[in-house]
């Protein structure tokens, strides 16, 4: 149902949902394909397959609250919105900010998240025709946030005109680093082992020496594309999936419905990686892709058997071949993760931002946010210092 409606002050006709299914999807992926960083998980179908198979509703503490903007019957503004009551599954991490709230006896949940559910991609998050509309979904965000007595929202993993929009009204901004690899496009890799040749000796030996400890434990790859993933491979790295959250004491936010709502409305933007022993399965990892961008994403992977080094070949190596053998210049390889630089994936600054309601809490955020911007900095320098790739004058 509708959870409002009415004329912003820009005279566009504003409307919140909660759920995605009630918005026009071809008018969203259209408004969003003009987007300077669309990605597959912001499109309609993604969206509504977090909803529809009970990953991200209001049970699991992700209230839909997407906001639409018309202008003369167009949509002119989009923006996937939660009500979320808790912290988890977002990879920009307040759960600080929650407790001092707690200690001052004022409730920091529900809070108001643009953001796509479980997955830190970087990419469009105010859906927009122009630099009016995304400034009235920032207006119109912030009220909503406000009226409905909220302690904060925010937009996580924005784009570079998301955050000029997000700054110009006041919000904070946070940064982060994430780790990708990026196609030399002067002089790009015929495949992995060149690849690797640019590498640094020592990290060219110890590439060399994982994969081949993989190799020699007598385990094998197939890779499976889009409508060739069946349902018996999808069974399979669902299970994977599952244990990996379990072995670290958690639950799996997808259940095995979302995946099948892949299969079915998204097939061609997913690559999986089956790692054999013999004839047995043992692991399996996840990529999205975007293949007109030539863009790729590294989601989720799981094993049935421990097998040492074989978490690196599952997602990275074969991966990173597969994005390289296909003409990909990025591979995102997901969130935190400092020996990801070991194998060529270098640090990249991410941006969310950030609105609170009560100003003295706001006051000691942005503080906050100012001294950890600082060390961000230093970080990714110092980060960059240790490049992993190898001078033209060494051997």
């Amino acid at each position: 149902m509708d959870k409002g409606a009415g004329i912003t002050a820009h005279n566009y006709l504003i409307r919140v949902v909660d759920d995605p299914h009630r918005i026009e999807p071809a008018a969203w992926d259209a408004l969003l394909q003009t987007q300077a960083e669309p990605t597959p998980f912001m499109q309609h179908a993604y969206l509504c397959a977090l909803h529809a198979s009970g990953s991200a509703t209001a049970r699991t503490g992700w209230a839909p609250r997407f906001i639409t903007l018309q202008a003369g019957g167009a949509l002119a503004g989009a923006a996937a919105l939660y009500q979320k009551t808790h912290s988890y599954g977002e990879y920009v991490f307040d759960w600080a900010w929650a407790d001092a709230y707690q200690r001052h006896g004022l409730r920091y949940y529900p809070k108001l998240l643009g953001a796509v559910p479980f997955t830190p991609v970087p990419g469009t998050r105010l859906l927009a025709v122009d630099a009016r509309a995304r400034a009235a979904l920032v207006e119109q965000i912030t009220a909503m946030a406000r009226d409905a007595g909220l302690s904060s929202a925010h937009l996580l993993f924005v784009d570079e005109a998301d955050r000029r929009a997000l700054h110009a009204a006041g919000w904070m901004m946070r940064e982060g680093v994430q780790f990708h690899w990026t196609r030399d496009e002067a002089a790009p890799c015929p495949d992995f082992d060149a690849f690797i040749d640019t590498l640094q000796r020592h990290k060219r030996k110890n590439i060399r020496q994982e994969r081949r400890r993989v190799a020699e434990a007598g385990i094998s790859f197939t890779t499976h594309a889009g409508e060739a993933i069946d349902a018996s491979s999808w069974d399979f790295f669902h299970r994977c999936y599952t244990l990996t959250y379990r072995a670290h004491g958690s639950t799996p936010y997808l259940t095995r419905a979302f995946f099948d709502e892949m299969a079915r409305t998204m097939a061609p933007h997913w690559v999986m990686f089956v790692a054999w022993h013999g004839a047995e399965r043992i692991a399996a990892s996840l990529i999205a892709v975007d293949a007109p961008r030539g863009l790729a994403w590294g989601r989720y992977w799981g094993c049935t058997e421990q097998v040492p080094c074989l978490h690196f070949e599952a997602c990275y190596y074969q991966p990173l071949a597969w994005c390289i053998e296909h003409g990909y210049r990025r591979f995102e390889g997901g969130a935190q993760g400092e020996h990801k630089m070991a194998r060529g994936l270098l640090p990249v600054r991410t941006a969310s931002a950030h609105w609170l309601r009560d100003g003295r809490f706001a006051s000691a955020v942005a503080d906050f946010l100012a001294r950890e911007g600082a060390g961000v900095a230093a970080y990714v320098d110092e980060l960059r210092e240790r490049n992993p790739f190898r001078s033209s004058d060494a051997a």
